[in-house]
């Protein structure tokens, strides 16, 4: 080394060791957190021990040691190096990091309380409050995490992720509502996110609001064509609103993308089973067994579609399996009380029925959540009030109304809650003091409350016990009688009452509704035809008014009473099953109604009378599930009928 590099490696030498001389703890702190942010480890390490070898308590460099050690996953470490931190400092950043690493640990409870004491000493920090809300999330306390969000929103409400993760979890809670509004947020400020608008789309279809959802996961399918998820939400919104086969080409491109999309197998299983392709639905639901055993869904299904193939045993065993995968499942209680109701197995049905308050698909209940006792039958009600709530159909008002007159025969004085179609018919039953309308705008006093779809299994009610169906109701005023008899006219040929179709969102409605063309079949013989068809759909009003020997005069029907005095001046109601066959049967008029392969419960199966109502006779499909075979039975019978006749 000639002279000159001697002098330049001594001038180095000297910088190093006066650099060192002036290096302090605050310095290689500072240094550290810079090798910290880029990734260095060895180097953080190396300036926090240079930092302590000055400062054996410099907190700042105690606790970039902890960090350095949590990056590391090194959580005993770092909890050590952190816990020496606060004892120096107890700074709100020193307990939340120490809170991490407890949290690491699985040292839930006292993560919590290190990160709320943070909290405590640094209340206006949405970090921390974010920090306590993830926190609670992760220890399966939702409602506590929410509200440690809201409040990090309430500090800063531009925070996408306290938005995302608030929504998330008041979706899972059921609070859809609240959902969107925050899931809204976050597209706000973040727009144009498929991930966003698939929580958006699942809120606002939890909520019922079909067509905006809709417009949500087609948006989003169209920002990310490769998210299965938003596929599969989108078959069922498009099931929802009656569009099967857009909803079964959803959950296909939904399989196609994810083979093995458990949901979207099940949701294609029970698009195929609306168009009654059962065998296809059953051969996935096996599929589905495959990939995961303990879905209990496909269970369900199972049993439904064995139910409708008519494999009744198949049908009771897959719901036992499924009370095996899940003891107690609701939904697998709920829908088994149907199959024994319709099978005639009355004591295990009823009580099986009772499973619908917890079960998921009743989540469209009417049924407010009344605070005072439910009434189950064995509580005196002498002197007590007694709130009906007619929580189901107008068909299950009517047809269970029978069971008011036998509470009031207990001495119980009856608030009834019903649909405002049928509250005129049923204000005048025995014990009823009010008749109100559902959903209630106010609450009236009460002593118990119960639904009137609960009233058979608390009478105890078998196929032998049903009580008279025919008797119960007040007869219509004698002038809306009257009024209906002018308007008809001359009575010297049968009148029959004529319905056709059902409310188009029932889920059964494919399969019960008939369009009005079809009845052709039974038009055209010697009787006077009148329409009790409300609303009739749009291709039907256009048949109605080229079939001019139907009389429609619906423009004058108001509530069930009007009907009710209608039905009253006819000779026969011919009906598909709606709330019109219940009203009928109950007035004591001939009713014949038409039912499809698998019938609603209460028509039990392979008999044309029914226990309920003595003047009904049904007439069912066959296996075949075509109504062509039933209405040549019916026209068959309405010939004999208007043969026999006076003239």
């Amino acid at each position: 080394m000639n002279r000159r590099e001697r002098r330049v490696s001594a001038g180095k030498s000297g910088k190093a060791l006066s650099d060192r001389a002036a290096a302090t703890p605050a310095s290689l702190y500072k240094t550290g957190l810079r090798h910290l942010q880029a990734g260095r480890d060895l180097d953080v390490q190396a300036c926090c021990q240079q930092a302590l070898a000055l400062d054996p308590d410099h907190s700042d460099s105690l606790h970039l040691m902890g960090l350095l050690c949590l990056r590391a996953k090194q959580h005993d470490h770092a909890a050590e190096w952190l816990i020496r931190a606060i004892r120096r400092d107890p700074r709100p950043e020193y307990l939340s990091s120490l809170g991490s690493a407890l949290q690491q640990q699985g040292r839930y409870d006292d993560a919590l309380k290190t990160v709320d004491k943070a909290v405590q000493l640094k209340p206006d920090d949405p970090r921390l409050w974010q920090q306590l809300g993830h926190m609670l999330a992760d220890m399966k306390r939702p409602a506590e995490a929410v509200l440690a969000l809201q409040h990090v929103l309430k500090l800063d409400p531009k925070s996408w992720d306290a938005a995302n993760q608030c929504g998330i979890l008041l979706h899972d809670l059921g609070r859809l509502a609240e959902a969107l509004a925050c899931f809204s947020l976050c597209d706000r400020l973040r727009p144009d996110q498929a991930q966003t608008l698939y929580h958006r789309g699942q809120a606002l279809s939890g909520l019922r609001r079909y067509p905006e959802a809709l417009a949500d996961l087609e948006r989003g399918c169209a920002l990310d064509p490769g998210h299965a998820e938003i596929r599969n939400s989108l078959g069922f919104v498009l099931r929802a609103l009656g569009r099967h086969r857009e909803a079964l080409e959803a959950f296909d491109r939904a399989l196609r993308l994810r083979a093995d999309h458990v949901e979207a197998l099940n949701g294609k299983a029970m698009s195929l089973a609306y168009f009654n392709r059962f065998e296809e639905a059953l051969a996935l639901m096996e599929q589905i067994r495959t990939l995961q055993p303990a879905y209990v869904p496909a269970q369900v299904n199972k049993a439904l579609w064995l139910s409708e193939l008519h494999r009744f045993d198949e049908a009771l065993a897959a719901y036992g399996q499924a009370n095996v995968l899940d003891p107690g499942n609701a939904d697998a209680a709920w829908n088994s009380s149907f199959l024994h109701l319709l099978l005639g197995n009355f004591e295990a049905g009823w009580a099986g029925h009772e499973a619908r308050w917890k079960a998921q698909a009743r989540s469209n209940t009417s049924y407010p959540d009344f605070s005072e006792p439910r009434w189950t039958g064995q509580e005196p009600v002498e002197g007590k009030t007694v709130l009906i709530y007619a929580e189901e159909g107008l068909g299950d008002a009517i047809q269970f109304a029978r069971y008011i007159p036998m509470v009031a025969a207990r001495g119980a004085d009856i608030v009834l809650v019903v649909g405002a179609p049928v509250r005129s018919l049923l204000s005048g039953l025995p014990g009823v003091s009010q008749c109100l309308t559902k959903p209630l705008a106010t609450r009236p006093a009460f002593d118990f409350h119960c639904a009137i779809s609960s009233l058979p299994l608390i009478f105890g009610t078998r196929l032998d016990t049903i009580p008279d169906g025919t008797s119960f109701l007040p007869p219509p005023p004698a002038d809306l009688v009257q009024a209906w008899e002018d308007r008809l006219g001359r009575h010297d040929r049968p009148r029959v009452g004529l319905v056709w179709s059902g409310h188009p969102r029932h889920k059964n409605d494919h399969n019960r509704s008939i369009p009005l063309d079809r009845l052709h079949a039974i038009l055209g013989r010697d009787a006077t035809f009148v329409s009790l068809q409300k609303e009739p759909r749009p291709e039907d009003k256009t048949t109605l008014l080229e079939r001019r020997e139907i009389v429609d005069l619906t423009e004058h029907l108001g509530d069930f009473v009007d009907t009710a005095a209608l039905v009253s001046c006819l000779d026969l109601v011919i009906t598909v099953d709606t709330s019109v066959a219940h009203l009928a049967a109950t007035l004591g008029r001939p009713t014949w109604i038409l039912l499809p392969y698998t019938p609603d419960f209460r028509w039990l199966l392979d008999r044309d009378d029914s226990p309920w109502y003595p003047s009904v006779r049904l007439f069912r499909q066959n296996e075949d599930r075509d109504y062509g075979a039933v209405l040549d039975r019916v026209r068959a019978a309405l010939d004999t009928r208007i043969a026999a006749w006076p003239r």
